[in-house]
């Protein structure tokens, strides 16, 4: 399994040689370091509002404080980060479920089997729905996970409407008595507003066989893209009401401080789960703690705790 040292591991070499100064000199942090700092934190895509506060309370610590620069950093940036306590899939309603969104190419096939690898793994009974009808491809991958896992999967042929293959697995998740089922669908640009308009097709059609489905709706986001995640994040929020979002491919970015700005934009919604690889078993429950621990870590090991 990676570590979250590991998966944050480009983010951290954007700033690597500037942090090693400010968590391994003690308290005393110069001025010139400061202003290398502040560069380096925005290249790593944290929001610039959130770096100039971060700054400002390390100048006023040097004058007023007596704590080191990394207790500063460390706990200004866990602040910004909120992190749910309940288990996503200790849910009350059965079969509960959780419809996954996002742009192409940001790993919602795969992020799908490995929430149910996951659920399974809890002795959850899990059911998946492949309702990417868009790409033959998408819907063999799930098939195959399916079989990887011995989790059932509810598809249907390529150019089938999707909206049709929702309500089936929904159908067949209440008649089998499921606890979960998770519904892939189809990667579309947030730009379009046609595609939008799909996806709430597929929400109606749901809610025909169960009036309170979608009873999840979970964005996944890409890592790489950094801010840009935000704003996708942000329109798919104004169509489909998001419960939640999946951060993938986080070990990829050097651009891990978008997720800083995602929290203060859409502080509603909870980052619930985070890919730290390429394994089933990398996705994990997103620990705050763990993350701002990864960002200041230097990979030398001798930073002063």
């Amino acid at each position: 399994m990676v570590s979250w040292s590991n998966a944050l591991r480009k983010t951290r070499a954007v700033f690597s040689t500037v942090l090693q100064g400010v968590v391994s000199d003690g308290i005393a942090v110069d001025e010139l370091t400061l202003e290398e700092l502040e560069v380096a934190l925005i290249r790593a895509d944290l929001p610039p509002r959130l770096v100039a506060e971060l700054i400002d309370e390390l100048e006023q610590n040097q004058l007023y404080g007596n704590k080191s620069a990394r207790e500063v950093l460390r706990s200004g940036l866990r602040a910004k980060l909120l992190m749910s306590e309940t288990d996503p899939f200790a849910t009350s309603v059965a079969p509960t479920c959780v419809l996954l969104l996002g742009v192409n190419g940001a790993g919602k096939t795969t992020t799908c089997a490995k929430l149910a690898h996951r659920a399974a793994g809890q002795k959850r009974k899990v059911m998946l729905g492949a309702a990417d009808t868009f790409r033959a491809a998408g819907t063999e991958q799930l098939r195959m996970w399916g079989e990887r896992l011995k989790v059932p999967v509810v598809s249907g042929r390529q150019g089938s409407d999707a909206s049709a293959v929702a309500y089936d697995a929904l159908d067949a998740a209440i008649a089998r008595d499921m606890e979960l089922l998770f519904i892939d669908t189809a990667g579309r640009m947030h730009t379009k507003s046609h595609l939008m308009d799909e996806l709430k097709k597929m929400v109606r059609a749901l809610q025909k066989r169960d009036p309170a489905a979608p009873h999840e709706t979970w964005m996944i986001l890409d890592a790489s893209l950094g801010q840009n995640s935000l704003n996708q994040a942000k329109i798919f929020h104004e169509a489909i009401p998001l419960t939640g979002l999946v951060i993938t491919k986080l070990d990829g970015s050097s651009k891990a401080g978008f997720l800083f700005n995602v929290q203060r934009e859409l502080p509603e919604i909870p980052v619930l789960f985070t890919g730290l690889g390429e394994q089933a078993e990398d996705l994990v429950r997103f620990d705050a703690d763990a993350f701002v621990d990864a960002m200041l870590t230097p990979d030398e090991g001798n930073a002063s705790a």
